[in-house]
């Protein structure tokens, strides 16, 4: 196994007494060997290193913490998301941290940044004890062109995935599990989960929190895209709606498939690299991901065909929830300075299991906030224990989990923008389901959706003739070349008047009651749908 890159990093700034050298910045090569030396994983019939996460192959929303401080105390959206933690406690699991670090067999240290834009970008150092959980960092974080001359960077993650706490009594947490962030100390604690999106998602809470507070910068969960003259588009979205595909377009420059920032000057990707779901991966649907998994990409829990290593990514008998990252080179046609203009089009996407939403809709400026706070889309029967009928899932901003204020804060940094340039087209695409709810209807086909997000970023649909949906006001196109006109209106695909104005209603009652709970001004309220009352005998 090489080791020719151990070095003497002095970690005692974090009270961790290291006598062990540290496996500081090690290239991919390198990394893998030691992962599989560690027994961390396997490598794929394609190069890339699988790897075994343990028992988390999830994030655990539950576990996560923040430092109760001056800083935050009157500025966090304090709640289940953003739970509290004392100074006093943090101090305590730091300790416990530290202490297991300082004996643990070995560490491997990256220092990398966040945020394409120098201005608003923010440096990192990971220490693991994992060499599978480095070559993570290093492939979704940005790569500095040079190593820093001792300087220590401003965040530091301490991932110690094999601490297991003999007691949490007083301690504040729920579980031996925990994710802690503290904006004072600028340190971000994880132990007992092996899990690398807990990582990736801390860095986002981070910037989250930082951008718009200090900056006004609007911190966004989506993927974007730019055309060769430079034109370019945001996709919001939740887990299945379709972000990661139809912004993974090859006409078009990919900046970024998941985080971004949006200052004056317009668009930067927070990341280095791309962290894409595996699950139903073929090289026929998304050939720019399944290329993307070669050596240096980090596959996580996926199980091969028998006796090869030929992933199965059908196979979801360790999680559905299977994984891989890679730099964001590996994506052919991305643009790797990670940074767009103003964007011109901004798509936010759901999945609409109860086939009420009509395939695309243009948004005014107090749709598009109420929209942005709902971040509405659907699960289907059988994706959960219990899930028998469509039920509504509601993420403020398209990613309530990682928002460390208020949705309203987020959501007036938008408005703010759209008024700034009225050009700005802001459009609700449903990649759901069409002529009935699901399990009665169908889902629309994905080229449909990309033709018609094609159409509107080339302008084509602005100028169709509108007509406005009765219950929820949207303004949806009566006909786009290459689509059928009977497939735009979501009303006239059902067989019966009054069962679709039911479905409707009840959908719209769900963003009504979800909506509650933020406390809204009256102008973002008046965005939403608007109930009928309809004949309930169909």
């Amino acid at each position: 196994m090489a080791t020719e890159k151990l070095v003497k990093l002095d970690l005692g700034y974090l009270n961790i007494l290291n006598d062990q050298e540290v496996n500081y910045q090690l290239d991919v090569p390198t990394l893998v060997e030691h992962a599989i030396y560690n027994g961390e994983g396997t490598l794929s019939n394609s190069g890339a290193l699988n790897a075994k996460t343990g028992k988390f192959t999830g994030r655990a929303p539950k576990d996560r913490y923040i430092v109760n401080d001056r800083i935050t105390e009157n500025e966090v959206w304090w709640g289940d998301i953003n739970q509290p933690i004392s100074q006093e406690a943090f101090d305590i699991l730091k300790s416990k941290i530290t202490q297991h670090l300082s004996v643990s067999k070995r560490l491997y240290v990256r220092d990398a940044k966040a945020g394409a834009d120098p201005r608003y970008g923010i440096s990192l150092r990971v220490i693991t004890e994992t060499a599978y959980q480095n070559v993570f960092a290093n492939n979704l974080f940005i790569r500095p062109t040079q190593i820093l001359n001792g300087e220590i960077p401003e965040w530091t993650i301490m991932v110690a995935p094999s601490l297991m706490l003999d007691t949490i009594d007083g301690l504040e947490v729920k579980n031996r599990n925990f994710v802690i962030l503290n904006f004072t100390e600028k340190i971000v604690l994880i132990a007992g989960t092996g899990y690398t999106g807990e990582i990736k998602k801390s860095v986002f809470s981070i910037l989250n929190f930082i951008l718009p507070k200090e900056h006004d910068v609007l911190s966004m969960h989506c993927s974007a895209n730019k055309s060769k003259d430079g034109e370019t588009a945001l996709y919001f979205g939740l887990s299945g709606t379709g972000k990661t595909t139809l912004s993974a377009d090859r006409s078009r420059l990919l900046i970024g498939d998941d985080e971004h920032g949006w200052s004056a000057d317009g668009v930067f990707n927070f990341e280095g690299g791309c962290y894409a779901k595996c699950i139903g991966l073929t090289a026929e649907k998304e050939p720019e991901i399944f290329n993307a998994v070669q050596f240096g990409a980090l596959l996580e829990n996926v199980v091969y065909r028998d006796n090869s290593r030929i992933p199965d990514y059908e196979n979801v008998s360790i999680t559905e929830n299977t994984r891989v990252s890679y730099p964001i080179e590996f994506m052919e046609g991305a643009d790797l300075s990670g940074i767009g203009g103003v964007p011109k089009h901004i798509f936010f996407l759901t999945a609409d299991a109860f086939g009420v939403l009509p395939p695309i809709s243009l948004l005014n400026t107090e749709q598009a906030m109420y929209h942005f706070i709902s971040g509405y889309t659907a699960k289907v029967a059988g994706t959960e224990v219990g899930v028998v009928e469509p039920m509504a899932t509601f993420s403020a901003c398209f990613g309530q989990a990682f928002l460390p204020l208020h949705p309203e804060r987020y959501a007036e940094i938008l408005k703010s923008k759209l008024i700034m340039d009225p050009s700005i087209c802001v459009w609700l695409v449903n990649t759901g389901w069409i002529k009935g709810p699901y399990g009665v209807g169908h889902r629309i086909k994905l080229s449909y959706t990309r033709s018609l997000i094609r159409a509107a970023m080339c302008g084509m649909l602005q100028d169709m003739d509108f007509r406005k949906h009765h219950i929820f006001g949207l303004r949806f196109p009566t006909s786009c070349e290459g689509i059928p006109d009977d497939i735009l209106d979501a009303k006239k695909l059902w067989k019966n008047d009054d069962a679709y104005d039911i479905q409707a209603n009840k959908l719209a009652a769900l963003f009504i009651s979800n909506m509650h709970k933020y406390d809204l001004n009256e102008e973002i309220l008046a965005g939403g749908p608007q109930p009928q009352k309809v004949n309930v005998e169909v």
